[in-house]
Formats: structure tokens, C-alpha cells, sequence
């Protein structure tokens, strides 16, 4: 089992892409949107309280797939034009939130004329604009959370070849450590275990900065606690349904259900 399971990674790190936005965060990102557009027509939001439920649906469940949709579009923009934050994907996506409100609000505030209303229209904008930042904001940071994971699956990619940028993590090496191969990064309480190719040691930061920077190496984060660079893989076994990685130090690595189902989906597993 070891052997197709270790060409198969290969073949996935060399897949990989560093684009957040793929099928299944679309999907998941239109299905909160449905849930979203249904809890916005149970309360009547944007003034439609005095229509029928069926008809309040029909107008906020579109209105929310609209959203979903050009929320990706800002945060794959977000993304591309401000790479700094992509360690950041929370900030990205309040950026992201706060580029769509204008286009949402205003399209929000045009379709109140498919329901009856009443007032004047122009006097409501700045109220449409208000709610619209609000709840581009929640469902923003819905949606961020929703795909997490597959996020910091995009950081895993091998770099295209060429011209590779020097992988940042390396810095933070012990000095006994320096030069090693990086085989697998645990996280301890605050602290995180690097296993290596010269030894073991611990440094002081947080998991998902581990990962950022580790951005270079072919590898992907298969627990909440562990990243594992592919090429350390030495054995792989199912067990009660759960796989388990062998690294080359004998360590061994679980993988949980949730980055199961995601190293599948990119074909890893």
C-alpha cells in the first residue's frame, strides 16, 4: 500500500495549486448561502416582512447565491492583489467583505421593488448600504470558516520550477537543526515538535504561521496537529477506518476524518 499511496501524493503536490478557490469551496460556500437567504426571508429582512414566506424566499435566496458568488470573486481578487495576507485568509476576507458592500447594497436596495414597500427609496439607501456591510461581514466570516481547511490545503503546492523563493520556515531552524530536512512539524501545546532529518527540537509558534511559511515544500497539514512533508512518508496503514503515517524517524502521524475527506478531494488519498 505504501508504494501507489506515496505516488499518488506525489502526484497531487505536483497538481496542487495555490488558488483558495476551488469546486468544493464553491459548493460549500453556496450551500451556507442558502442558509443564509432562508433565515434572511424567515425574518423579513430588507423590509419584506409584509410579503408571504414563499415570496420572501424567492427574492433573498438569490439575492444570497448573487453574494456568494461575487464574494469569491472580491476574495479571489483580495488574494491576487494582496498576497501579503494570505497567512491571513480572516483579514483577506474582511477586505473582501468591505469591497462587495457598495455592488451588494446598491443591488439589494434596486430589488426592493420586486416587494412591496414603503417610504422613499432614496432615503434608504444609506440604511440598505449599513445592513448590507453587516451581513457581508457575517457571511464573509461564515464562509472563511466553512473552508478553512481546503484553504490551507491551497498553502501546501509545490512552487512551479524555475525560479523557487527560499522557504521562509528554514529560518526559524535551531541551530543544530540548520540544513536538515524537514520531515513533519507537530504541535505541542504552544510550541511546535519539528522532526527533521538531523533530530528533533521545539520552537515557539503557532501551527498555521508554521504552514504559511512552509509554503515550497511538498506537503500538506493531515491533522489538526501535524503538517507532514510528503517525502518523509515512509509507510502508510488503515486502522478502525483511520489512516496513520510512518515518517522516516518511525514517528507516527494520525490523519483525522476532516483532512481525510480534503486530501481526497485533491486527490492525495
Amino acid at each position: 500500500m505504501t508504494s501507489p499511496l506515496r505516488q499518488m501524493l506525489s502526484d497531487a503536490a505536483h497538481a496542487s495549486s495555490t488558488d483558495p478557490i476551488t469546486w468544493a469551496v464553491v459548493g460549500r460556500t453556496l450551500i451556507g448561502s442558502s442558509m443564509v437567504g432562508g433565515f434572511l426571508a424567515f425574518v423579513g429582512a430588507f423590509g419584506t416582512m409584509g410579503a408571504p414566506l414563499v415570496l420572501r424566499l424567492v427574492y433573498t435566496l438569490p439575492l444570497a447565491w448573487i453574494g456568494s458568488i461575487l464574494g469569491l470573486i472580491c476574495f479571489r481578487g483580495t488574494v491576487r492583489l494582496l498576497p501579503g495576507l494570505n497567512s491571513r485568509r480572516w483579514l483577506q476576507g474582511m477586505v473582501s467583505a468591505t469591497l462587495m458592500t457598495p455592488f451588494m447594497g446598491l443591488f439589494a436596495w434596486g430589488s426592493t421593488y420586486l416587494i412591496p414597500h414603503h417610504g422613499d427609496p432614496m432615503k434608504s439607501i444609506p440604511a440598505y448600504i449599513a445592513v448590507t456591510f453587516v451581513c457581508c461581514q457575517a457571511f464573509t466570516a461564515l464562509a472563511v470558516g466553512m473552508n478553512r481547511h481546503a484553504y490551507l490545503m491551497s498553502q501546501t503546492g509545490a512552487r512551479a520550477a524555475g525560479d523557487p523563493a527560499p522557504i521562509k520556515f528554514l529560518e526559524r531552524l535551531p541551530v543544530k537543526l540548520r540544513g536538515a530536512e524537514i520531515w513533519a512539524v507537530e504541535a505541542e501545546d504552544h510550541y511546535l515538535r519539528l522532526h527533521t532529518s538531523k533530530g528533533q527540537d521545539l520552537i515557539l509558534l503557532r501551527l498555521a504561521d508554521a504552514i504559511s511559511e512552509l509554503e515550497g515544500i511538498e506537503g500538506a497539514q493531515v491533522h489538526r496537529s501535524w503538517w507532514v512533508s510528503r517525502a518523509a512518508i515512509a509507510d502508510a496503514r488503515r486502522g478502525d477506518g483511520r489512516a496513520v503515517l510512518t515518517l522516516q524517524d518511525g514517528s507516527e502521524v494520525p490523519v483525522s476524518r476532516t483532512y481525510a475527506k480534503l486530501l481526497r478531494e485533491q486527490n492525495w488519498i
